[in-house]
């Protein structure tokens, strides 16, 4: 083989080729076990096998071009019905397929390996199955001749699928372009070098679509991580920036209070003057003419100011949203599909199967559902455990399956798909499920737990030991399991992308493994809260709860606060104590609480007020800081406000340490009232921050306590989640207008008595019948509001703050 740059570039294509023909090789080999008389399957195998010689031919590897020869017969005597595909052949033709493989991607990177070992051991295969083949053949003298051709250093030419009942021109893209290359290569036209998919395919995503003639549709660029790590951090940064005309349009707010206000003392003065004896009429008349011009004046600039405000609310908009499709797709360039790492799964459970005697197959089911690369590469090996230990572990041998009305082969499952913003990866058995009793003795046997201790523990509780570190439940240690590092790995790996994972069982029906994972690294769905007058962000990913905790509820137990949540006792730790390392403090009413952790780490933590859910571009701490205590990350608000994200793991290993030691204080309990109740509690749901911060700051100078929301979904959220004397809402809002949250308010029992008003653009009559209709007690029109008609209303639906 030349060394030369126009047969490297070819030599690269020749990967490509082999990468993509080997998946359609060992896919269809998998369903042929089940299926050996598939039409379309043998044919799909015998295309791969003729574009491989094909391409091995062009590019002068000798030996690929034997291999896929013999591959090739094998398919065409099982269309002629000459062999039948039993699952010993398949185990000799998945063997060819791994020889391809390697002659493309040799061990070691061994440029050599197709002239040395590797030749050796292709000839050998390719010797014993010709053989077999043949003794396989029933009427081997009416067999057609498929000698391969002797290599030739002419130039390539075409070849004849017409003769396998195939298009005249190959249909994989790969070969066309290997076509077009040698042709170039003929003409001493240098060809640029095309990225090749090295190491088993970690790449096989990234390739580049050449030629005139390819698929616009499918032309890919490649692009580094790095690269698209800075894109993603230069489009949040423009999404942040985009939301900074917002005070703006607040400056304009407060510059037509101030307006309104200079009317008003206009109209006093003149009233005043009105008033004043006439003792020079020609004077007054002067005076009252000039007010009436800054009257008009006024007036028109008020018109005008109030033109100026719309235009900017409609530029924010326009602006935000073009900022935030950016940042979508931006975010969407990390995405890949799952299935781009579980090319080996199936034959790997099929293989694994066979060995142990207990017939296996892989369904993975939503095998495109999008995956954050990082996260994706992180988890090639987790599922790589998880599928052997379903195949050891979790699948009955086929006399068991039998007697238990099962069919021999077992099916293992993987599922993926999103939901409510995570992304649940699951594998599934259906074997005979965990025999917990023996769990049981093997904790007690390790000494993790007292045999009376054993014996109280819940059936969740025992499946947590099976993911500690060096538990098994094998006598023995064996080439696939015995070590007790599959499910602990598992456990590390999720850990660290800040997800969840958990075990599901069913007695004689199978287990299930869920790993609930974020969409992505780069962006983290939080749930913002206030610590010591500062914003922190929890993952929700790895919370369990949030709620607002009565006063009455918190109990002392063994001098350390708790309060029962399904019940369980959860010890309650104050937020300001662990990460800011001030004194708790008491909650004027409801304590709000974040609930985190499993098992019996599992917690409470007292913050001082919830800010929302936001979803958040992650920003990595500057590296000489070294690990910050319970802190993951760091991240911008929507203004552009610096926050901290917590780490929860390592919060719960700090509060663990603390109760350990002895060093919490309590959360104290809320004071009696000296006089009078607390203010009232309104909750204001807007996606306006103009309008949103105008209502809030009116009703927080009137005495009132006042909760914001971005959306009606976040203002469901809080109503469900904490107490409120009244509830004001926009109407055209996203994932949730406010006709809808009026109507959830008012279905639900607990909530049908809160009153509500709504406050919106919209002035229709038959807007303000929707809204009433809904339930709303009071509709407010944005067009005709001014401060006191807003407080006038709060006032007569739920009296004064104090009352």
């Amino acid at each position: 083989m030349s060394d030369d740059l126009h047969n490297a570039t070819l030599l690269d294509l020749f990967r490509m080729e082999t990468q993509t023909q080997a998946q359609v090789l060992g896919d269809g080999l998998l369903a042929l076990e089940r299926a050996p008389t598939d039409a379309s399957r043998l044919e799909a195998c015998m295309r791969a096998a003729h574009s491989l010689k094909g391409a091995a031919r062009i590019v002068g590897v000798d030996a690929g071009v034997a291999l896929a020869h013999v591959l090739e017969d094998a398919f065409v005597a099982a269309q002629r019905g000459a062999i039948l595909l039993d699952a010993t052949l398949i185990d000799r033709l998945l063997q060819g397929v791994d020889l391809l493989m390697r002659l493309a991607h040799p061990p070691g990177r061994d440029a050599n390996w197709a002239q040395g070992a590797g030749k050796a051991e292709i000839d050998a295969f390719v010797t014993s199955f010709t053989g077999q083949l043949a003794t396989l053949t029933s009427d081997a003298a009416q067999a057609p001749s498929h000698a391969a051709p002797p290599p030739s250093s002419a130039e390539p030419t075409a070849f004849d699928y017409g003769s396998y009942g195939l298009p005249t021109s190959p249909a994989p893209a790969a070969s066309e372009a290997m076509t077009l290359a040698a042709q170039a290569s003929s003409a001493a036209t240098a060809l640029s070098p095309i990225p090749t998919p090295v190491d088993a395919a970690r790449d096989s995503h990234e390739t580049t679509a050449s030629g005139d003639n390819a698929d616009p549709a499918s032309r890919t660029l490649r692009v580094s991580a790095d690269s698209l790590n800075r894109l993603l951090r230069l489009s949040s940064e423009g999404l942040v920036a985009s939301r900074w005309t917002q005070p703006f349009a607040q400056s304009l707010q407060r510059l037509k209070r101030h307006q309104h206000d200079a009317g008003d003392a206009l109209e006093r003065v003149s009233s005043a003057l009105a008033q004043v004896a006439d003792r020079s009429g020609d004077d007054r008349q002067m005076l009252l003419a000039a007010l009436a011009d800054l009257r008009r004046a006024l007036g028109v600039g008020g018109q005008l100011l109030a033109e100026q405000m719309h235009e900017l609310d409609e530029f924010d908009r326009r602006s935000t949203q073009l900022s935030q499709r950016l940042y979508d797709e931006a975010l969407a360039c990390r995405m890949r599909p799952l299935d781009d790492r579980l090319g080996g799964f199936a034959r790997m459970v099929r293989d694994l199967g066979r060995s142990l005697g207990k017939p296996a197959r892989l369904e993975i089911r939503g095998a495109h559902t999008p995956v954050d690369r990082d996260i994706l590469d992180q988890l090639e090996a987790p599922l790589g455990h998880l599928l052997r230990n379903a195949v050891d572990h979790g699948l009955e041998r086929p006399a068991e399956r039998a007697a238990a009305g099962k069919p021999a082969e077992g099916v293992i499952t993987l599922s993926a798909r999103h939901s409510a913003g995570l992304l649940l990866v699951s594998v599934a058995d259906d074997g005979a499920g965990i025999d917990l009793e023996r769990v049981r003795r093997a904790v007690v046997a390790r000494g993790l737990a007292a045999p009376d201790t054993a014996q109280r523990l819940a059936d969740s509780e025992l499946l947590e030991f099976l993911m500690l570190p060096g538990f098994t439940l094998r006598d023995t240690v064996t080439e696939v399991s015995g070590r007790g590092v599959g499910l602990d790995a598992v456990r590390a790996m999720v850990a660290t992308v800040r997800g969840t994972v958990r075990i599901e069982h069913a007695p004689g029906r199978g287990t299930k493994v869920i790993l609930q994972l974020p969409l992505t690294l780069s962006v983290v769905r939080s749930l913002l809260v206030e610590i010591a007058g500062e914003p922190y962000a929890l993952p929700l990913a790895s919370l369990s709860r949030t709620l607002a905790l009565p006063q009455e509820h918190i109990a002392v137990l063994e001098g350390r606060p708790h309060f029962t949540l399904d019940g369980k006792q959860i010890g309650l730790v104050s937020a300001r104590q662990v990460l800011c390392g001030s004194a708790p403090v008491a909650a004027a009413r409801d304590q709000p609480v974040v609930v985190f952790g499993d098992g019996e780490a599992r917690y409470g933590l007292a913050v001082d007020k919830f800010l929302g859910e936001r979803m958040l571009v992650v920003q990595p701490l500057d590296t000489r800081l070294g690990k910050v205590p319970n802190i993951a990350a760091g991240a911008l608000t929507e203004d552009g406000a610096p926050l901290l994200i917590i780490d929860t793991a390592d919060l719960v290993r700090s509060i663990a340490k603390a109760v350990e030691l002895g060093s919490l204080e309590r959360v104290p309990m809320r004071a009696a009232q000296a006089s009078g109740r607390a203010s009232k509690r309104v909750l204001v749901v807007d996606d306006s921050l103009t309008v949103r911060e105008l209502e809030r700051k009116l009703l927080a100078a009137r005495g009132y306590d006042v909760r914001v929301a971005v959306d009606g979904m976040d203002g469901w959220n809080a109503v469900r989640s904490e107490t409120f004397d009244m509830v004001i809402t926009d109407v055209d809002m996203p994932r949730m207008d406010g006709v809808e949250l009026v109507t959830l308010i008012k279905r639900d029992a607990r909530t049908a008595a809160l009153p509500v008003m709504i406050v919106s653009y919209k002035d229709r009559e038959e807007d303000r019948q929707r809204g009433l209709d809904a339930g709303a007690d009071y509709y407010l029109a944005k067009g005709s509001f001014h401060d006191d008609a807003l407080l006038r209303a709060v006032v007569d639906l739920i009296g004064e703050p104090g009352s």
